[in-house]
C-alpha cells in the first residue's frame, strides 16, 4: 500500500529535489551495497515522482547524465554533488545486445557523436535504438536469470520484486495525456476488469495468427511482433458510456477497445439483424434478447443448434452469411492503432474463433502531413480532399498523393509538388492538342515500325503488372 488509507494518499513529508541529492540509497537486485541520489538534467518532472532508477548501461539518457557529472565540476559543484558520490562507480553491464555489446548505451551515443544532455534529438533516437533492440535480442548477462532472454526475464524479475515486497505497481499514461476539457489526465486506481493478453499460450496463438497474416511492410509486421510480446493486462471494463453490460458485474461496461475488435463478424449479419437498413433505424423482426449466447456460439464458432424462437431459416442465414465472408482477408486502419486495437483484434480472434476464420491482413495508414506539418483546424493547416481537387484539379492531386513517401513514415502533401503537377499537365494537354491538330502528318495503316513495336510492348507490360497488383488481396477486397 502507499497510503494508510486505501484510496485517500496521506502525506509523509514534504521537501524539495534539492534535498534528495546525496542521500544513500540501497537498491534492490543492485550489485553497489550504496548508490547515492543525483540530479538529472531532462528527467520529467511533471512525470510520476521526479525519481527514476538510473541504468546508464543500456539507457542514454542515464549514461549521459553520469558522463556530464564526471566531467563537469562547475557542474557537480552547482548541485552540491560530491566527488564521492560520483567517482567510485563505474558503468556496469549487465545485458549483452548483439552489435552494441554489454553497454549499449555507451555504444550508442559514442555513434551518434552525443556527449551533452541538451542534445534531445539524438537522445531520442538514442533511446529508440537501444530500448527495442535491447528488449527483442537482449541477454541477461548478471544474477540468476543470466543467459536468458530480456524479453522473457523482466516479467519474472518484475513478480520477483513484488513477492519480496521490494517494489509496489505503479501506472501511467504511455504519454501525455490531455482530456477535452484541457486537464492533464492521469491513472486512477479504481476496480476494473482486465484481459490478460500476456498469457502465454493465448500469445503464441496471436503469434502463430500475425505469422500467417499480410502485413504489406516489414516495419508493420515489426511493431506488430514487439506489441504481441510485451502486450499483458489491459482494461476490459468502463464505468460510463455506451456499450454492453458486463455479464457477471452489470455496474461495468464492456470497454469499447474489447468488444469493437470482433465487430467485423457482427457485419456479415448485419443487414439481417437490422432488417436490411445500414444505420439499424428500422425494427428488426429480431430482438436484442433473443441474440443468446447460444445463438451466436451457432452462427460464429459452429455450435450446437440453439433453443430459440428465432426460425430456423433465419438461423441457417446467418451462418451461412458468416461462412461465407470470414475470415476477413483485409482489414485497413491507421498505425496509432498497432500496439492497441489491432492486436486487441488479433488476440480476440484466435481465443474465440477456429484457425481457419482468423484475419489474414491488417494494412495501416499513415498520418498525412501538410507541407511538412501536422493539419490542425486550430492553425489553419487544413485541407479537405474536395478543397484540393477544387484547388489543384483531381489529376494533379493524385500525383502529389502518389509522391508522399513509402514506407511506415507519415505521408507528406506538398502544395508546390501539385502545383507543378497541374503546370506539367497542362503543357502536356497543350502539346497533344498541337499534335493532333497536324493530322495531315499522321501515318495511316496497321503498326509497321520498330517504335510501333517498342511502344506496343511497354503497353502490354504496364497491363501485365497492373494485372498482378490488381490480384493482391488488398485490391480484392477494395
Amino acid at each position: 500500500m502507499l497510503s494508510r488509507v486505501p484510496e485517500k494518499p496521506t502525506c509523509l513529508v514534504e521537501l524539495l529535489g534539492t534535498d534528495l541529492i546525496g542521500l544513500p540509497l540501497k537498491s534492490p537486485l543492485a550489485s553497489n551495497e550504496v548508490i547515492y541520489v543525483l540530479p538529472m538534467q531532462n528527467i520529467l518532472v511533471d512525470k510520476g515522482t521526479g525519481i527514476v532508477t538510473s541504468v546508464p548501461s543500456d539507457t542514454p539518457d542515464d549514461f549521459i547524465a553520469l558522463q556530464e557529472l564526471v566531467k563537469n565540476q562547475d557542474f557537480r559543484v552547482a548541485c552540491g554533488v560530491k566527488d564521492e558520490w560520483v567517482f567510485p562507480f563505474e558503468v556496469i553491464p549487465i545485458i549483452d545486445v548483439p552489435s552494441f555489446g554489454n553497454k549499449s548505451a555507451e555504444k550508442v551515443c559514442f555513434d551518434l557523436k552525443m556527449d551533452s544532455p541538451d542534445e534531445k534529438e539524438k537522445l531520442a533516437k538514442a533511446k529508440e535504438i537501444t530500448y527495442l533492440k535491447g528488449f527483442d535480442d537482449g541477454i541477461m548477462i548478471v544474477g540468476e536469470f543470466s543467459n536468458r532472454k530480456v524479453q522473457e526475464v523482466k516479467p519474472l524479475i518484475k513478480e520477483k520484486l513484488l513477492k519480496a515486497d521490494m517494489a509496489v505497481l505503479y501506472y501511467e499514461p504511455q504519454e501525455k495525456v490531455i482530456s477535452r476539457s484541457g486537464d492533464d489526465c492521469v491513472v486512477a486506481l479504481t476496480d476494473q476488469w482486465l484481459i490478460t493478453y500476456g498469457e502465454a499460450e493465448w500469445k503464441q496463438k496471436a503469434i502463430e495468427c500475425l505469422d500467417k497474416m499480410n502485413t504489406f511492410s516489414v516495419e508493420a509486421r515489426n511493431s506488430f511482433e514487439h506489441t504481441l510480446n510485451w502486450l499483458t493486462s489491459r482494461a476490459r471494463s468502463c464505468s460510463f458510456g455506451l456499450g454492453t453490460r458486463i455479464p457477471w458485474d452489470e455496474k461495468f461496461l464492456v470497454d469499447s477497445l474489447s468488444d469493437s475488435t470482433l465487430y467485423m463478424a457482427y457485419y456479415t449479419i448485419a443487414h439481417i439483424l437490422q432488417n436490411g437498413n445500414i444505420y439499424g433505424s428500422d425494427n428488426s423482426y429480431i430482438r436484442p434478447e433473443q441474440m443468446t449466447d447460444e445463438v451466436w456460439d451457432y452462427v460464429f464458432c459452429n455450435g450446437p443448434a440453439p433453443k430459440t424462437s428465432i426460425p430456423s431459416t433465419v438461423l441457417t442465414k446467418m451462418k451461412q452469411e458468416f461462412e461465407y465472408w470470414y475470415p476477413f482477408d483485409l482489414r485497413i486502419s491507421g498505425k496509432d492503432l498497432m500496439q492497441n486495437y489491432l492486436a486487441f483484434c488479433i488476440f480476440n480472434h484466435t481465443t474465440l474463433l477456429p484457425k481457419h476464420h482468423w484475419p489474414r491482413g491488417f494494412r495501416c495508414n499513415r498520418h498525412l502531413l501538410l507541407n511538412s506539418e501536422k493539419m490542425s483546424k486550430s492553425t489553419g493547416n487544413f485541407r479537405t480532399l474536395r478543397q484540393a481537387i477544387e484547388e489543384f484539379s483531381s489529376d494533379a492531386t493524385r500525383f502529389a498523393l502518389a509522391d508522399v513517401g513509402d514506407g511506415m513514415d507519415d505521408e507528406n502533401f506538398v502544395s508546390e509538388t501539385a502545383n507543378s503537377a497541374a503546370l506539367r499537365l497542362t503543357k502536356e494537354i497543350s502539346w497533344m492538342k498541337e499534335v493532333f491538330d497536324d493530322k495531315s502528318s499522321f501515318r495511316l495503316g496497321p503498326p509497321s515500325t520498330y517504335a510501333d513495336r517498342v511502344f506496343a510492348n511497354e503497353i502490354n507490360f504496364a497491363i501485365k503488372d497492373t494485372e498482378i497488383i490488381m490480384m493482391l488481396p488488398c485490391f480484392e477486397m477494395l
